[in-house]
């Protein structure tokens, strides 16, 4: 991703869904007008789900999502059609896209799934190579859904300016959040504070950090970003202390020392679980660090894959304070990237990173599914806090 790139989490996720063949790569390179999804009149082209991030407007950033086709058959067939499914728990819009010539029940089940899940859902009936179909199909077709069509040809481009108007029209208005919502106040400064280790990427500043400058330059505050050897001088030099200080996680406990207990606190990971997902059921997931049983099992979920390094906050530091104060006998486990494990209600607490590469969608799915397993899920930044004493402290600027 370059840095001028809206971020695969901020964008809105529109998934293709559909019977195989029915045509959704080559509607994916008619919405955007490129050859960026392959194509063949072969059954099962698509094997795995394809990303392209673009710009729909005027919604904005899109990430448009290509899937195996439903109903594949076999051991393979099978395992597509379970990657297909995975997708619905990050889209934000389906399109189900069908053959005008396939029968009746084609799409059921899928506009039933999406109805279950409380997506937004567009149809599309494709291969109307000739045009708007006779009237007696037509009325076959919209007599069967409450949701109507969009006739559309991929080959000919005909009805794609209305299915991409019909996307506009149905895709959610939520207004987006700003990060630092609340905490602060036009003309108020915010210091940032932002170790250089060995964990900070070469010559940038991680996606969490970038965000929240922008969100405090969005809002007309003022941000001051330091490391957290110079916080002292820094917070000595203002004359007027911050209305906030948000420190990266792993630097809680020096942090909240020099901060004086008049000042908020809080940290990059807590800002993004307000964000992401239930900031409630993330802040009683951490309670649950006291409670673990001796040999209790611990997964850790990071959203996206990186580059470990020799002391990674997922593989080594949390796991290294959590058995601090819960003892040596604390089983960890790990999950990374898009996957996340189907057997939850295994585990004791769910440890999850602050998800600055997840949609809230999928974020919410992920807290949802540890609910329904019954167990308690928190991030980084809460457990750290928590284990070190601290919570109460970082969560306190959310609560006043």
């Amino acid at each position: 991703m370059s840095m001028n790139e809206t971020p695969s989490g901020d964008r809105l996720v529109i998934g293709l869904f559909g019977p195989r063949n029915a045509g959704k790569s080559s509607i994916i390179n008619a919405l955007t007008s490129q050859e960026l999804a392959v194509t063949s009149p072969v059954a099962g082209t698509t094997t795995d789900p394809v990303r392209k991030a673009m710009e729909l407007l005027p919604i904005g950033p899109v990430v448009l999502i290509d899937t195996a086709g439903l109903g594949d058959q076999g051991e393979l067939g099978e395992l597509r059609v379970k990657k297909t499914l995975e997708e619905l728990r990050r889209c934000d819009l389906a399109v189900v896209v069908t053959r005008v010539t396939d029968e009746p029940d084609a799409e059921i089940g899928i506009l039933e799934l999406m109805q279950k899940r409380g997506i937004p859902v567009v149809r599309a009936l494709n291969f109307c190579d000739e045009g708007e179909p006779p009237e007696a199909v037509r009325r076959a077709v919209e007599e069967r859904s409450v949701i109507p069509p969009c006739y559309v040809s991929a080959r000919t481009g005909f009805g794609i300016e209305e299915l991409k108007q019909r996307i506009i029209e149905t895709a959610p208005k939520e207004e987006e959040k700003n990060l630092l919502a609340g905490l602060l106040l036009p003309g108020e400064t915010v210091v940032f504070v932002v170790p250089i280790d060995k964990a900070a990427p070469k010559g940038r500043l991680i996606l969490p950090q970038q965000q929240a400058i922008r969100a405090a330059l969005d809002m007309g505050a003022v941000s001051c970003v330091c490391q957290p050897e110079t916080l002292a001088d820094t917070l000595g030099n203002m004359r007027t202390p911050p209305a906030l200080v948000v420190t990266d996680s792993q630097a809680f406990s020096k942090v909240s020392e020099i901060v004086p207990s008049e000042t908020p606190l809080t940290s990059f990971s807590i800002l993004f679980a307000r964000k992401k997902g239930d900031f409630e059921a993330l802040c009683e997931g951490a309670g649950a660090i006291g409670r673990l049983p001796e040999n209790g099992k611990v997964l850790i979920l990071e959203g996206c894959t990186h580059h470990r390094q020799e002391d990674d906050i997922g593989t080594v530091k949390i796991p290294r304070l959590i058995r601090k104060v819960r003892g040596e006998g604390i089983q960890f486990f790990w999950g990374h990237g898009r996957t996340m494990p189907e057997e939850l209600a295994e585990y004791d607490l769910i440890v999850h990173c602050g998800a600055c590469m997840l949609n809230r969608r999928e974020m919410q799915y992920r807290i949802d599914a540890a609910k329904e397993a019954g167990v308690p899920i928190t991030n980084y930044g809460m457990t750290i806090a928590s284990v070190l004493g601290i919570l109460p402290r970082a969560l306190e600027p959310f609560r006043l």
